[in-house]
C-alpha cells in the first residue's frame, strides 16, 4: 500500500505540473495581442493655408485619449534600449535670426517700378478735404482689413501687414483723416498719390478708388506689401517678416524699418543697385516705430 499511494502522489505531482504549464501558455496569448505604443511621426513643414493632417493614420492608430489627442504620445514601458520619445527629441530648428541685410544687394526682380514720390510742399502750405469723413470705426474696419490680406498669393504668400504698422503709418499719414488732401497730393488715409495708385491698380489689376477710403485702405496696404517684396528680395534674401525684434540699434539693420522708410521716401531713396540699404528719413521712421506700439489708433 505505501508504493501504491506513492505512484498515486506521482501522478497528482505530474497532472498538475501539466494543468500549470497549460495555464501559463493561455496567460501570454492575450499579451501578444496588445498593440505596441504609438510614435508620433518627425513633425514635417505645414504647407501654406492648409491644416496639418492627423499624426498617426487612421487605419493603424487606436482611438487616443483626451490627452494624446492634443499631442502627447502614449507612455512605453520603460526600457534602457528603448529610443527617446518624440516629446524628448530637439526641437525641429527654427529659422535663424540673423537679419542683417546683404552688403550688395541682389538685382531687383520687378523692373517696372512705381513712380518717384512729388517734390516736398511748399511751406506753410495747408491741406484741403474733399468728400465725408470716415468715422474711427469704419476707418479701423478698413486698416484691419487691408492688413489681413494676402497680397502675393502666388509667388510670397507668407508676407502679411502687421495691423499695427498699417495703423501706425495711417496716424503718420494723415491722423486717421480719410478725406484729406495734402498739398503734395497725397490723399486720404494713407496718403496715396494719385500716380502710385494707378501704377499699383495696373501692376495688380485692380481698379481701386483712392478716394474712397476702403480703397485706399489697399492701395496703402498693397504698396507697403510691394516694397516688402522688392526690398526683401534684394537684401533679405527672400525673408519677408517685419517683425520689430529683429531690428537692432542701426536703422538699416531690418526689413521693417526699411520699409516704413521707402513708404515715405520712395523705394529708389532706399534700395538702390548695388548700394547698400539706406534709410534717408530716420525721423519719420522712428516717429512710426513708436506708434506701431505707442498710439492711441491701436486702441480704436
Amino acid at each position: 500500500m505505501g508504493r501504491g499511494v506513492a505512484r498515486w502522489g506521482v501522478a497528482v505531482v505530474a497532472a498538475m505540473l501539466l494543468l500549470t504549464a497549460g495555464g501559463c501558455a493561455d496567460v501570454d496569448t492575450p499579451a501578444a495581442e496588445v498593440p505596441a505604443p504609438v510614435a508620433l511621426p518627425e513633425e514635417v513643414p505645414e504647407a501654406a493655408g492648409e491644416p496639418t493632417g492627423s499624426a498617426v493614420p487612421e487605419e493603424t492608430s487606436p482611438t487616443p485619449s483626451a490627452v494624446e489627442a492634443m499631442g502627447a504620445a502614449p507612455k512605453p514601458t520603460p526600457s534602457a534600449s528603448a529610443s527617446p520619445s518624440p516629446s524628448k527629441r530637439s526641437p525641429k530648428p527654427k529659422r535663424s535670426t540673423a537679419t542683417a541685410p546683404r552688403a550688395v544687394p541682389k538685382p531687383p526682380t520687378e523692373t517696372k517700378v512705381p513712380p518717384a514720390p512729388p517734390k516736398p510742399a511748399p511751406t506753410g502750405c495747408e491741406p484741403s478735404y474733399k468728400g465725408d469723413q470716415a468715422s474711427r470705426a469704419q476707418a479701423k474696419a478698413a486698416l484691419t482689413d487691408a492688413a489681413g490680406r494676402t497680397y502675393w498669393p502666388t509667388s510670397a504668400p507668407d508676407i502679411r501687414i502687421p495691423l499695427s504698422l498699417i495703423k501706425a503709418t495711417a496716424w503718420q499719414e494723415s491722423g486717421w483723416q480719410s478725406n484729406i488732401v495734402a498739398c503734395d497730393g497725397g490723399i486720404g488715409l494713407m496718403q496715396v498719390m494719385p500716380d502710385t495708385a494707378t501704377w499699383m491698380n495696373q501692376r495688380f489689376g485692380q481698379s481701386y478708388d483712392v478716394s474712397d477710403y476702403r480703397d485706399n485702405a489697399y492701395l496703402g496696404g498693397t504698396y507697403l506689401a510691394w516694397l516688402t517684396k522688392y526690398i526683401g528680395d534684394m537684401y533679405f534674401d527672400a525673408d519677408y517678416r517685419l517683425d520689430a525684434d529683429l531690428c537692432t540699434s542701426e536703422l538699416n539693420s531690418c526689413l521693417l524699418n526699411a520699409v516704413i522708410a521707402a513708404y515715405n521716401y520712395g523705394h529708389g531713396a532706399v534700395a538702390r543697385e548695388g548700394q547698400p540699404l539706406a534709410v534717408p528719413n530716420p525721423s519719420y521712421v522712428r516717429n512710426v516705430r513708436a506708434l506701431m506700439s505707442e498710439c492711441v489708433c491701436l486702441g480704436f
